[in-house]
């Protein structure tokens, strides 16, 4: 393989991490290429994405930064001004709200398929390369660059390559960094459904023993679920029939919006605690979901590879000011330390909730409904809360 690197950055991934990350960085002023095993489907109107996020404040500011908000919400992102949490075991629930905080809204629920679709749009107008398909199967690095190879013949070489390539990684088992899987012995079983009562623009989140139910407002009116199960249960979902599963689902929220009826096909993916050893090996950056995979009982997985890849973005740019350079193997590895920090303790942190949460324990079952509802009765605390979780 030729070690003169054509590239400043080989980014490895095309989902939305890694085609924000490309954005950002060739934005920045650096040589881009980005490496994609499958080209994405393209976002339709009419067929929207099971998959969804609950974006937060930071990560929005980021898109608008990054030129491609706009597109994003012009297209289909709908406000949640509110939120409600609150345990079946009692107690009072928590609560927040965009008004008491001075906020247009306190996140926004996007599609998958739509942010991606956007994204890669905005990439040739950057100066981003996409080589697509592109599937790697080899891995050299020195001091001074990174040499990638791909299945079929060709090679690119990078001052550093970027691991956004998901959760069974490619390029971070070629590095040589390991992971810490725990598999949470659940599902979550994702659907679009109608509700008798409106959503009123609020994201909805009810704690049960078997793990969390999550109804998230959509622009269309209708509400994206996230039913954390374990698997047994999770199976026996998936089987019932539409009648059936909107029996059970209103059951299990309480009908606090009235009845639920499914609009859609249901799916289901296993749930798992995944951390990288590390975040950086040499010239190699691991991000996003290559990096650390979390409970979805927050909402915060796409945000905390979005936050890896503001950290980085932030990193490229202090070396500009500095006149340093931003690749130097003391400040990437600085980046890697810190992501790595914040990411292990939003890991445990989720954990720690879905344990608890899910505990048939009469003692902390008592306690846990009356600390939610005494973190609500403090402004200042849910204040705190709400901040931490959107990054500002």
């Amino acid at each position: 393989m030729s070690r003169r690197p054509r590239h400043d950055v080989a980014v490895v991934g095309g989902g939305v991490v890694g085609a924000a990350c490309a954005l950002g960085l060739a934005r920045a002023g650096l040589d881009v290429v980005l490496l994609e095993a499958r080209p994405p489907v393209p976002w339709q109107a009419d067929a929207p994405d099971l998959r969804v996020y609950a974006f937060a404040a930071d990560n929005v500011v980021l898109l608008r930064d990054l030129g491609v908000w706009d597109a994003v919400r012009g297209a289909r992102a709908q406000p949640y001004r509110r939120m409600r949490v609150w345990d079946a075991a009692g107690g009072d629930e928590l609560r927040f709200d965009a008004d008491a905080y001075g906020r247009e809204a306190l996140g926004w629920i996007v599609e998958h398929g739509l942010l991606v679709d956007r994204l890669w749009a905005a990439l040739p107008a950057a100066g981003v390369e996409v080589r697509c398909p592109a599937e790697l199967d080899a891995l050299e690095q020195d001091d001074e660059s990174v040499r990638l190879g791909l299945a079929g013949g060709g090679r690119i070489a990078a001052r550093v390559a970027i691991a956004a390539d998901g959760a069974a990684s490619t390029l971070r088992a070629l590095a040589g960094i390991g992971i810490v899987r725990h598999a949470y012995g659940q599902r979550g079983v994702v659907a679009y459904v109608a509700t008798e009562a409106a959503h009123e623009s609020t994201a909805w989140q009810r704690f049960l023993v078997g793990g969390p139910l999550a109804f998230l407002p959509c622009a269309d009116g209708s509400s994206s679920i996230v039913w954390s199960l374990p698997d047994d249960d999770a199976e026996r979902v998936l089987a019932l029939d539409d009648a059936g599963f909107g029996d059970a689902l209103t059951r299990a929220f309480a009908a606090r919006l009235g009845r639920a009826r499914p609009l859609t096909r249901r799916v289901a993916f296993p749930l798992r605690r995944q951390l990288a050893d590390s975040q950086c090996e040499g010239r190699v950056l691991v991000l996003g979901d290559a990096a650390h995979v979390v409970h979805p009982l927050a909402g915060q997985g796409v945000n905390l590879g979005l936050r890896d890849v503001a950290a980085l973005l932030a990193s490229v740019e202090a070396a500009g000011r500095r006149r340093v350079d931003w690749a130097s193997p003391h400040g990437l590895r600085r980046w890697a330390r810190t992501r790595r920090s914040e990411n292990a303790v939003a890991a445990w942190s989720f954990d720690g909730i879905n344990r608890t949460y899910a505990s048939d324990d009469p003692l902390l079952t008592l306690a846990r409904g009356h600390a939610l509802g005494a973190a609500g009765r403090v402004p200042s605390l849910a204040q705190a809360l709400w901040r931490r979780a959107s990054g500002l």
